[in-house]
């Protein structure tokens, strides 16, 4: 095992007023360490005013300077964003203040007179790592945060769809398109009514933050109660917009949604009745039936949610076979870039690339598409993607659902 050896500090911000022990310092670092840069300043308003902690491994400072009283001078550093290490290096022999010191954060307090060259540079070297272990730690409370943080949106975004009892399967995969983030403001549900129809959602709250997230989550929430709670569903969305007013932190605010709602026809085919769905678009790419023929389920396309008051989103009627499959996604999936050069994707290059992909399981079908989009783009694509894909549990090509989303995905 190779053991890695910490770079040594560069430079050094000696903070001193005393001539003398300004000379002092720089030939006890210079004996032990002559490429060790030393930069000087006579108070910490200098030290401020001219940007000189960015430019230092570590700060020796002394506590009795012009305009500082007691700590006062350490706080200010140790307050500036990005303070680097700092070791006290002052006359006053005082254990209680050396203990306040390191306890107000400097990394270490000396005395003059009682160090040499090897001590100081030694105490310099040691502070600049223990500053390094406190920012890497520091970096690492963060990411769990914001780990936890995106856990508790993700229950929210991308919930177990409630389908038991019902004839539909569902299948969903989701990735965020910000760098480092492992959750964006896409959300999708589905859902067996107390009627026994099937709805569900697939949405996109404009922006990217934890603030565009939460409130897709609590769209994603709310469409399910009125659901469960069986409001009719030409009023869910009316409903839905009129949470989304009242909720919103920016009124520019808005957001697109598709939901469908399956019933079944009457009218059976070969003695087995048909599937009709019900698409409500609000700004929203439409779904897309895949059997037998990848086609583009047509219906009036609303305004998004948050746009208009009296807003109103008309429904398209489609009629599935007793075998289907329906793909619902969120923008994301086909605004990088397509085949053609200097042109997204869009829908028509996704349904050509469904066409190629017809004799994938279905179970794997959403994360391959995501896939193609990414190696047409060069990249990973920039914008949220969620995928929602119901089917039949007739459907051909119905292999177990995977276990394991890829890297960066969350597959369901």
């Amino acid at each position: 095992m190779t053991r890695t050896v910490p770079a040594a500090p560069r430079h050094v911000l000696l903070v001193e007023d005393d001539p003398g022990d300004v000379f002092l310092v720089r030939e006890l670092l210079a004996e032990v360490d002559p490429g060790l840069g030393v930069t000087v300043a006579e108070s910490v308003s200098e030290v401020i005013e001219r940007g000189l902690l960015g430019r230092c491994d570590c700060v020796l400072l002394d506590l009795n300077l012009p305009g500082t009283d007691g700590l006062d001078g350490l706080r200010r550093i140790l307050r500036t964003e990005g303070a680097p290490a700092v070791c006290v290096l002052t006359g006053l022999d005082d254990e209680h203040l050396g203990i306040a010191a390191v306890a107000a954060g400097a990394q270490d307090y000396l005395v003059k007179g009682k160090v040499d060259g090897q001590v100081l540079i030694r105490a310099v070297r040691y502070a600049v790592e223990r500053r390094r272990a406190e920012a890497s730690l520091l970096r690492l409370r963060e990411e769990q945060l914001a780990a936890a943080e995106s856990a508790r949106l993700e229950r929210g975004l991308l919930p177990s769809p409630l389908l038991a009892g019902s004839p539909v399967r569902a299948r969903s995969f989701y990735r965020a398109g910000r760098t480092r983030s492992l959750i964006g403001g896409d959300f999708f549900d589905a859902v067996l009514g107390p009627s026994g129809t099937v709805h569900a959602i697939v949405g996109d709250v404009c922006g990217h933050g934890p603030d565009e997230a939460a409130l897709g989550a609590l769209l994603r929430v709310s469409w399910r109660a009125l659901v469960l709670a069986g409001v009719d569903e030409p009023q869910v969305l009316p409903k839905l917009q009129q949470l989304l007013v009242s909720e919103r932190h920016d009124r520019s605010l808005f957001t697109t949604v598709c939901t469908v709602a399956f019933r079944s026809d009457e009218t059976p085919v070969d003695g087995r009745p048909q599937t009709e769905v019900l698409v409500r678009l609000a700004g929203h790419p439409p779904p897309i039936s895949l059997i037998p023929e990848p086609r583009s389920a047509a219906a009036p396309v609303g305004l998004p949610l948050g746009v208009a008051a009296d807003a109103t989103w008309e429904p398209g009627c489609l009629v599935l076979g007793t075998e289907w499959a329906l793909l619902l996604h969120t923008d994301g999936l086909i605004e990088g870039r397509g085949p053609i050069p200097g042109e997204p994707l869009w829908e028509e290059g996704l349904l050509e690339m469904l066409a190629q992909e017809r004799d994938t399981d279905l179970a794997q079908l959403p994360a391959r598409l995501v896939e193609r989009a990414h190696d047409l783009n060069a990249g990973p694509l920039s914008d949220d993607i969620a995928i929602l894909l119901l089917s039949s549990d007739t459907a051909p090509q119905d292999a177990p659902q995977a276990d394991a989303a890829p890297s960066g995905a969350a597959v369901r």
